[in-house]
């Protein structure tokens, strides 16, 4: 059975540690098996690239994959890191919010 992972694609996240700690993204795609994210323009790695008939190759720069752990949601109130939780609605959905504030984030 496969994880529950409380960040999902789209999310706006904070880096909480590593090299890239601090900056904001967004979540491009979420890899629960290996419990890792790929962010925006966070953890940017060089990779060799053969020419294909699509793209000419040579040195690219690409986002890598970062551990799950190392980012968290960003409050949409105060930009600042926080954790999720899950509330049922009045009209019984169930949307995850920002504890920090109490903001929804699923709209």
């Amino acid at each position: 059975m496969a994880k529950k992972l409380k960040i999902k694609t789209k999310d706006r996240v904070i880096v909480i540690a590593g090299r890239d700690k601090g900056k904001t993204g967004e979540v491009l795609k979420v890899l629960p098996k290996e419990d890792r994210v790929i962010v925006r323009g966070i953890n940017i790695a060089r990779r060799h690239e053969r020419p294909t008939r699509v793209s000419q190759g040579g040195i690219v720069d690409k986002e890598v994959p970062i551990h799950i752990s190392n980012v968290a949601h960003v409050d949409p109130q105060h930009n600042l890191p926080t954790r999720v939780g899950y509330r049922v609605l009045e009209d019984g959905r169930k949307v995850r919010f920002a504890k920090r504030s109490g903001d929804v984030i699923d709209l």
